[in-house]
């Protein structure tokens, strides 16, 4: 139970800092209306379903056959979140929004844009791949069913915080524009979070 509140924990901090994902969300909502901004993140969430199938299968695999190479992969996990990190810490804390250009689309055209969004972006599966093998739970549960228990976790956790982007969306954009300092908060949290969660993965 500690390990999988230390996921929540985790999975809410990352969901909360801006992202392509969260800021696409926000944009939708603010300017065609709450309903297809959860319509967007219905399909983001959907594909996120995918990736977690491509983990569980394939690492389960893995550690049945051989726990070295399940190391490694822990090892290397731990590697990608810190580059995730110094990726963060080199980015501009500043957080671009723009109104301007967005199409109008009906709700079920936003929620197959989210699933594709989602689904044909490799870098999901890898930083599934960094993430799920360091909070593995339980010694009965098989590890697919631990995969699929963190995927459930994950989906949920995120949808929750994406639709609570989504129905503030106008007051949320707003208190952005008005506070830079923001940006700057919100970055130094992801920058914490993602070398902590490697740090909790070596350990």
């Amino acid at each position: 139970m500690d390990i999988l509140i230390s996921f929540v924990l985790a999975v809410s901090l990352l969901a909360i800092s801006p992202g392509p994902d969260n800021i696409f969300v926000l944009m939708q909502s603010v300017v065609h209306g709450k309903k297809y901004g959860i319509s967007t993140i219905a399909g983001l969430m959907s594909g996120c379903f995918i990736h977690t199938t491509f983990v569980a299968f394939g690492v389960s695999t893995i550690i049945k056959e051989n726990n070295t190479i399940f190391l490694v992969i822990k090892l290397l996990g731990a590697i990608y979140l810190c580059f995730l990190s110094y990726k963060v810490f080199k980015s501009d804390a500043s957080i671009t929004m723009t109104t301007q250009n967005i199409q109008k689309k009906t709700p079920f055209q936003l929620f197959k844009m989210g699933f594709m969004m989602n689904v044909l972006n490799p870098k999901v599966t890898i930083f599934f791949l960094a993430l799920f093998p360091g909070f593995l739970f339980s010694n009965e549960l098989s590890t697919v069913v631990q995969f699929y228990v963190l995927g459930a976790v994950f989906i949920l956790v995120s949808f929750i915080i994406f639709s609570i982007i989504a129905l503030l969306g106008g007051s949320i954009s707003e208190r952005i524009q008005q506070n830079k300092q923001i940006g700057i908060w919100l970055k130094w949290m992801q920058i914490i979070v993602f070398i902590g969660i490697a740090l909790f993965i070596l350990i």
